[in-house]
């Protein structure tokens, strides 16, 4: 079997571009999706030197010629230049030495168009500085760029008064703050209420995910860029920029990697930014509010968060508690749910049944709110009546039901009694327990124990349970 040929193969149809050099950056392999990326014919790039196929890429900024002289390979890097069609392009790189024994033989990089999410991230900062004010149906923004106030937070349990509370008192504070909170906890919309509860409020509110986009382009977004940067690169406010005066929200800020976190330490700890490519810098009055769902302190034993940055962040310090901390709000939430999709879908639903909030309450939710917004959405979609049942989730939701925990610690077996009539006695309190957590509905406990419903409504019946 000729595995070189299979290898070409395998290559020739991935939709990334495959470029291999020799030490000397001589091409010896170009594959043919490269051709809609560097605009270059494979056939007449081979056997040509890197730098006479993009002629626009200098050796400072070329991974090539970085990887070859370090041997250290370089991972997701952009880059942006004017391919030889002069159409200007960005491209996400990851480029890897060949090396044979202690000696460095060549290079291959793949890389991949970046150039649509490129004009993508531009167009977000157009709308971050132009369209404060829009609305979009009913979600409607207020002109500082925030969707939601503290009126919009559901919930009046002791973790929730006490989170609104602490929130009221340090709205008004200049000081950054670190936000901890699972997936699905509503972190943004608690930073959105403090906004608005704060006297920056007049000003813009603007919140990043700087686990969205590559390190290099997030850099540019938040700093911004000068003219002649890199190929081009025109003059761009950055999102410190733009929110002058106001707030900057930086999620998940593990995934921002630790040289460009020193420089946001830099930025709190002077209030001054510099452009990317710039000489002069900037004094900028911004809150930061990073935040993370993972808690800071294990992200500091990883390594992944800086210290020092740790440290200045967490000045101020919110921990939003999931929904299985506090599962008196459900009624509440499940109530605030229904009534936005009687809103959207033009429907009267008034509710759901027992046994349905009574699934809710037996659930851990590792989704959180986000979760269970999820899925009163889709059940809204399939109710007839006015209530909605357990026969509404099961419709689009048979994974929230299989996922359903099924509490065995608590069953209790004597140790007086043989094995045949130990087991029976586990099986009982097992269908027992389930049946309970599904509000005695056979179908969805059939399918969380694994076994057909016939067999459950069976064994159900042999221990009095039905």
């Amino acid at each position: 079997m000729d595995y070189k040929r299979i290898i070409e193969l395998m290559i020739t149809y991935l939709e990334e571009g495959v470029i291999v050099v020799d030490s000397n950056l001589n091409i010896i392999y170009f594959n043919e999706p490269s051709i809609n990326i560097s605009g270059f014919d494979p056939r007449e790039a081979i056997g040509k030197n890197f730098f006479q196929v993009f002629p626009n890429i200098s050796r400072d900024s070329s991974t090539f010629y970085k990887v070859i002289n370090s041997g250290k390979p370089i991972i997701n890097h952009v880059q942006n230049y004017i391919n030889y069609k002069g159409k200007s392009v960005s491209i996400v790189t990851s480029t890897i030495p060949i090396i044979n024994g202690c000696k460095i033989e060549g290079a291959i990089e793949i890389f991949t168009d970046f150039t649509n999410v490129r004009e993508l991230s531009e167009k977000i900062l157009m709308l971050h500085s132009t369209l404060h004010g829009k609305s979009t149906g009913k979600n409607k923004f207020l002109p500082n760029g925030s969707q939601y106030s503290f009126a919009d937070v559901i919930g009046d349990s002791s973790p929730m008064i006490q989170l609104k509370s602490k929130a009221q008192k340090v709205a008004n504070s200049s000081s950054p703050m670190f936000v901890f909170g699972e997936t699905g906890t509503g972190k943004e919309l608690i930073v959105q209420g403090l906004h608005n509860l704060s006297n920056r409020k007049d000003k813009p509110f603007i919140a990043q995910n700087c686990g969205a986009l590559p390190e290099n382009l997030l850099e540019g977004i938040l700093f911004g860029t000068a003219q002649g940067s890199y190929t081009g690169a025109t003059d761009k406010q950055g999102l410190f920029e733009l929110a002058d005066g106001g707030t900057l929200f930086l999620d998940e800020l593990n995934s921002m990697n630790l040289e460009l976190q020193s420089k946001l330490l830099r930025v709190i700890e002077d209030g001054v930014i510099r452009r990317i490519g710039s000489t002069t810098t900037k004094v900028v009055d911004v809150r930061i509010i990073a935040a993370s769902n993972i808690e800071p302190r294990k992200l500091v034993e990883q390594k992944i968060l800086r210290e020092d940055l740790y440290y200045r962040l967490n000045v101020i310090y919110l921990c939003i508690p999931p929904l299985r901390d506090r599962k008196e709000d459900i009624p509440m939430l499940v109530q605030h749910f229904i009534n936005t999709c009687n809103n959207k879908m033009n429907k009267c639903i008034k509710g759901v049944d027992k046994n349905v909030m009574e699934y809710f309450f037996n659930y851990d939710w590792p989704g959180n709110v986000r979760e269970l917004k999820n899925i009163i959405e889709s059940a809204m979609n399939f109710v007839e009546s006015e209530y909605i049942t357990l026969e509404d989730l099961q419709m689009n939701n048979i994974h929230y039901i299989n996922r359903m925990q099924i509490k065995s610690d608590n069953l209790s077996i004597p140790n007086d009694i043989s094995l045949k009539d130990a087991v029976e006695e586990y099986e009982k309190q097992l269908i027992q327990s389930t049946l309970k957590g599904t509000g005695e509905n056979c179908a969805m406990a059939a399918r969380a124990l694994k076994i057909p419903k016939q067999t459950l409504h069976g064994k159900a019946k042999k221990y009095g349970l039905l």
